[in-house]
């Protein structure tokens, strides 16, 4: 009997996406995750193998209080898009991480999109 584990499906999905996906210092990479109560998000630089900046729900400046996690996201997704603003970051390339693109993961894109990030 074999037995369906989302995360083993979620690194595969992954793995396939990380072929075609590729952050440059011109075009650094946008990653998502995303756990059961909390978002993060992190803009790496391939290249040199680091990350430039990240943020999560967890974070000071991101105010949760009253709010649903799919509105916390959305904030967090502009609370990054401020941070590379100050960096000189602009156009990124977003990796959903094997994670299906709504909910939660394309609240943090709108976010991240009204920000002023463009990908």
């Amino acid at each position: 009997m074999k037995v369906f584990d989302r995360t083993k499906a979620r690194r595969k999905r992954h793995t396939r996406i990380r072929k075609k996906i590729f952050g440059t210092p011109q075009m650094p990479r946008l990653v998502v995750f995303r756990s059961l109560k909390n978002i993060e998000g992190q803009i790496v630089d391939d290249v040199k193998e680091i990350t430039l900046i990240g943020i999560s729900s967890l974070s000071k400046e991101v105010d949760k209080k009253g709010k649903k996690k799919v509105e916390v996201s959305k904030v967090v997704g502009q609370q990054l898009a401020k941070k590379a603003k100050e960096k000189g970051i602009e156009k990124i390339v977003f990796d959903r991480n094997g994670y299906l693109y709504h909910g939660r993961v394309k609240a943090f894109a709108e976010g991240a999109r009204e920000g002023g990030l463009k990908f």
